[in-house]
């Protein structure tokens, strides 16, 4: 299978090449040459295993295709557990059980031992950019981390994280330089495809990217929503529709490039934040980029999400497909915390702020009398969030274990302008 820009003025690229480069080089976002055609899919029992299936028709005939398995069980080595909630009918995709407790685990773990592999008896090292606005760099700093022939550099926002968030993004030095940028994730992704693109300097330092620009970031993230409904699907013979939280729109897309494929999901059901750039657009209204706020539910940041190119290529550029499609809501941060609180008195439910946005929305689909079985993506675990959650719910919130072990560790971020100029300098002298 050969993949092909969204913007459809580069040269198609093997699956290993466009992994290997993360953004095209006309500045688009990769996709697959033909749009996927639904098949029928039979489970697999494990998450590893289900990863592999769904994912081979995209490594049929590429390098990396013999490692397909190897790949899948060193990205899927934890539990996507799907729990039942306390309202009927509704359920919880708990996605952070991974070594930094948010779902990004998954699809960074998978790139970075996919890029291992590319990266082998190549004498320049391979430098990884990512721009995060809480958990996606964290998880590409683990997945990462001592890898040789590997360095990474990870752009945040300062001050628009969690302070647990900024001290995982500052804990692993070595080969991980953590840059906390004076402006917004929209500033700090701007730097980095503009590093991308740079012909001149990529010359100099060979770079490539872990965001969910990277097909070998997106593809892998099916993995969880197709075993998810497999199993769901097996035990009930009903449809699993989702509602994901969403900033960038990596994990929406994943999701629906799984249904696409034929995989047993129903709707799909899309939570922002105050950054509304997608209801509006789901509203009638015109795209259009916009200068992101910053929220409680941070990691969703985004004013200018990336992978919007990757919708309307699965919808062949059809808006008003597209619109019909979707239900979106923007949910604010009086009622993420009100969400917060209500479901842990009624309940004893205990939801991180991202979470609450898509529980706050499948909430008023209910309320509509939508019926169906349906799941909330848990995109990250709430004890990253401490300083939101536990005033909320009056108690304290356990921290799981790989997480302390990351806030044990001193951490340390280097200051930098929000201006491509700094980045280029860190990154030439690196």
């Amino acid at each position: 299978m050969q993949f092909v820009s969204t913007r459809h003025a580069a040269p198609a690229a093997t699956l290993s090449a466009a992994i290997a480069s993360g953004l095209a080089p006309d500045g688009g976002l990769y996709v697959p040459e033909q749009r996927p055609q639904p098949q029928r899919w039979q489970g697999h029992g494990n998450l590893a295993a289900d990863a592999e299936a769904v994912l081979a028709p995209f490594f049929a005939g590429d390098a990396l295709a013999p490692h397909l398995g190897a790949l899948c069980g060193q990205a899927f080595n934890f539990p996507a557990p799907l729990r039942a909630l306390s309202t009927p009918g509704d359920h919880v995709l708990e996605l952070f059980h991974g070594p930094t407790a948010a779902f990004k685990d998954f699809g960074a773990r998978f790139l970075a031992a996919s890029l291992a592999r590319l990266q082998r008896d190549r004498a320049r090292p391979l430098t990884i950019l990512v721009a995060t606005s809480g958990d996606t760099g964290a998880a590409v700093a683990a997945a990462f981390h001592r890898q040789p022939g590997i360095r990474v550099a990870v752009l945040y926002p300062d001050g628009r994280v969690s302070p647990r968030q900024a001290h995982q993004l500052g804990c692993f030095g070595d080969n991980i330089q953590a840059l906390r940028v004076a402006g917004s994730f929209d500033d700090c992704q701007a730097m980095v495809k503009q590093a991308l693109g740079d012909r001149e300097l990529q010359a100099q330092v060979p770079l490539s990217s872990a965001n969910s620009i990277s097909l070998g970031r997106w593809l892998p993230q099916m993995s969880y929503y197709a075993h998810a409904a497999l199993a769901h699907h097996g035990a009930t013979g009903n449809l699993l529709n989702l509602v994901v939280p969403t900033g960038n729109l990596g994990n929406a897309m994943a999701a629906l490039l799984a249904r696409a494929m034929g995989l047993p999901l129903g709707q799909v059901a899309l939570a922002t934040n105050a950054n509304d750039v997608l209801p509006r657009f789901f509203n009638g209204a015109a795209y259009r980029a916009q200068q992101s706020v910053a929220t409680l539910a941070n990691a969703m940041d985004v004013g200018a999400p990336s992978n919007f190119e990757r919708l309307r290529w699965l919808y062949a550029e059809n808006d008003a497909a597209l619109r019909a499609d979707f239900r979106t809501a923007a949910v604010d941060d009086a009622a993420i915390r009100e969400v917060i609180a209500r479901r842990y008195a009624e309940a004893g439910e205990v939801f991180c702020p991202h979470t609450a946005t898509a529980v706050k929305l499948l909430e008023q689909l209910r309320a509509e009398g939508v019926r169906g079985d349906w799941a909330v993506a848990a995109t990250a675990h709430p004890a990253k969030f401490e300083s939101v959650v536990e005033p909320l719910i009056g108690r304290a919130i356990e921290i799981p274990p790989a997480l302390a072990d990351l806030l044990a560790r001193p951490a340390h971020a280097e200051a930098c302008p929000p201006a491509y100029a700094a980045l280029r300098e860190v990154l030439l002298r690196s």
